[in-house]
């Protein structure tokens, strides 16, 4: 009993403290469950990116077109010349993509992971390049990344 009484007696003259130590806890706690959901937000995002890019048949198209052919081909040219509408779906989503990426939703290592091929594929093909470089196209977030993304040939 006396040693109940001791602990109680100790408790709660150190109640500022002990309560103190458990916010700190609490917070660290906090910011661990914060960085966790931020990470499972961020794999959220790269599942949906994935799939638009890799799964969506007008994109699928696109990309076929852009890797079976060599740079500057006939077929590349036309697209660009047309503006083929999947082809400015195709950049938009890498222009979408390099916003992400911008305000820090997306890392560089995963942009680098998931799309660097694509990338130095749309750098690749000097009809589409100049395309994203023209200013009148609205491909500035674009441009931006293309360039950290030469082409590799």
């Amino acid at each position: 009993m006396h040693f109940a009484v001791r602990l109680f007696q100790w408790i709660f003259l150190n109640a500022e403290r002990i309560s103190s130590l458990l916010a700190a806890a609490a917070v660290l706690g906090a910011v661990r469950i914060y960085y966790r959901k931020v990470a499972l937000e961020r794999a959220t995002w790269l599942s949906s990116l994935y799939s638009k890019v890799y799964e969506a048949p007008d994109l699928k198209r696109i990309r076929k077109v852009l890797d079976d052919n060599s740079a500057d081909a006939p077929a590349v040219e036309e697209l660009v010349r047309s503006e083929d509408s999947d082809l400015t779906d195709y950049l938009n989503f890498f222009e979408f993509m390099a916003y992400l990426k911008d305000r820090r939703q997306l890392s560089k290592k995963d942009v680098a992971a998931l799309f660097d091929y694509y990338l130095r594929l749309l750098s690749k093909h000097q009809d589409v390049r100049r395309y994203v470089l023209d200013d009148r196209n609205g491909y500035g977030y674009l441009k931006i990344l293309m360039v950290r993304f030469p082409a590799g040939d």
